[in-house]
């Protein structure tokens, strides 16, 4: 089948010299588009110093157009690895390199490749150990989810008995964590009935144990204590270590979710994740990250909760009707969040302007104050969280205030995720709807990103 198998076969002797303990052997490869291909590959390690030195296992399938196109690489972790998701690597493992990119036959060769790739990783080492725990919880999620799923085609191909829908056209959800939130959302999601099946993913089953017995005590419809394939994955899961600092706490969740995250993306591969865990912003980006989803398809619940509030606030307790319907709460959940306005030309001049803009502040700022004595219980994040997913569900095109990639917007430049009034639909965000350009909004805006910014920075991904 390879087009040039003389040079390929040359090539790969050069391989076998140079590293003699890689093994190969054909094996079929998927594509993303999904179709398949038997292909040449070979695993084995690579020396790496970074400190210590390491032997980084690698996975490279050699194309039937060898050596005039790359090789497709992949690292190989095992169960006590962890990938740390950088500029080489992606969350599924994939490497990419300058040297990919740049391939040209004969001056590029696989012995050339594997040089810049130990080169690259002694830069930035791009795996690491897991704790035991951590461990057993990664290998113990991987086999979960691909027991139950199976396959994506698998599961489009088969039709549910006597019915006339495939199990793959299900409208599911998936709840991740059987706490008090995780249990609020899954309920609140049922209710709504936006979905033919609400999931509940139990990731410690003694710390759930009740909620759970509870809800198969009581049988609710269309709601399974297992995992599937779902259209919506909602994260609320968050860690209850012992840390001492508030980076800490976050480092832990950040530790939790890199057993997660990457094992529901590879599963789940065209899902909307919605992340409702603690703190919003930052574990949004963390999702994104660890993911490799389009930013359009990962969403935190952000000021969702707060904005629909603040609707409600100037509509039935101030009788601001008009106001109501162009009012967001954008930024960051808690003491920084910020009542904006949907961009539009009510007015015909500046002085009506000033008015206007003089009325709607005051009114605003008395909203706010009766925003404030608000909490975010479980139960009211779990009713937020099942309208989002109504809107994604059902492809509504309503805009919400959700925690969004905010880079480009109010000269933010950073990789930073703040609620942003956004479209939702059934591929996550569709777009951005336009605020006013209030340069105090701006101001607490980009404070509120390079505090955020501050902190990732510090994270450990």
């Amino acid at each position: 089948q390879y087009k040039f198998r003389d040079l390929t076969i040359e090539e790969l002797k050069n391989v076998n010299k140079t590293y003699p303990n890689f093994t190969f052997s054909m094996n079929t490869y998927t594509f993303k588009d999904g179709s398949q291909k038997d292909l040449l590959n070979f695993s084995g390690t690579v020396p790496v110093k970074y400190g210590n030195s390491y032997n980084i296992p690698i996975h490279l399938w050699i194309l039937d157009s060898h050596p005039f196109a790359p090789p497709i690489c992949f690292l190989k972790p095992t169960v006590n690895m962890g990938i740390s998701v950088g500029k080489h690597v992606d969350a599924h493992g994939r490497i990419y390199l300058p040297y990919l990119q740049n391939w040209s036959h004969p001056k590029s060769t696989v012995v050339g490749l594997i040089k810049e790739m130990i080169a690259k990783f002694e830069e930035e080492l791009p795996l690491y150990s897991l704790s035991s725990s951590d461990a057993a919880r990664q290998s113990e999620l991987l086999s979960y989810i691909a027991k139950i799923t199976e396959g994506e085609t698998d599961m489009k191909s088969k039709s549910k008995i006597g019915g006339g829908k495939t199990e793959g056209c299900f409208n599911k959800i998936t709840v991740v964590g059987a706490g008090d939130l995780g249990v609020a959302c899954l309920l609140a999601v049922a209710a709504k009935g936006a979905a033919d099946k609400v999931v509940l993913l139990d990731l410690s089953e003694s710390a759930a144990k009740g909620g759970t017995m509870d809800l198969e005590i009581f049988a609710l419809p269309n709601v399974e204590i297992s995992k599937a394939d779902s259209k919506v994955v909602v994260l609320t899961v968050n860690s209850l270590g012992n840390a001492q600092t508030y980076l800490d706490v976050i480092q832990s969740n950040v530790d939790l979710f890199r057993g997660i995250i990457p094992a529901i993306s590879h599963y789940s591969q065209n899902t909307v994740l919605l992340v409702a865990s603690h703190p919003v912003e930052i574990m949004t980006y963390v999702t994104w990250k660890l993911s490799a989803f389009p930013k359009s398809r990962v969403i935190g619940v952000g000021a969702n909760l707060d904005t629909e509030r603040f609707q409600y606030i100037l509509t039935n307790l101030l009788k601001a009707q008009v106001m109501a319907k162009d009012a967001w709460i954008i930024g960051e959940q808690g003491e920084d969040k910020v009542p904006s306005w949907t961009s539009c030309n009510l007015v015909a001049n500046q002085t009506e302007a000033i008015a206007a803009g003089n009325s709607r502040e005051k009114v605003a700022n008395r909203a706010m104050e009766v925003l404030k004595g608000k909490g975010q219980r479980s139960w009211s994040v779990g009713l937020s969280v099942a309208d989002l997913t109504d809107s994604i569900l059902k492809d509504k095109r309503k805009v919400h205030s959700v925690s969004t990639l905010a880079k480009g917007c109010c000269n933010i430049n950073s990789e930073v995720f703040l609620s942003l009034p956004c479209v939702l639909g059934t591929n996550g965000v569709t777009e951005m709807v336009k605020l006013e350009e209030d340069p105090l909004v701006q101001e607490k805006l980009q404070s509120s990103a390079g505090s955020i910014h501050d902190l990732q920075q510090q994270l450990k991904l």
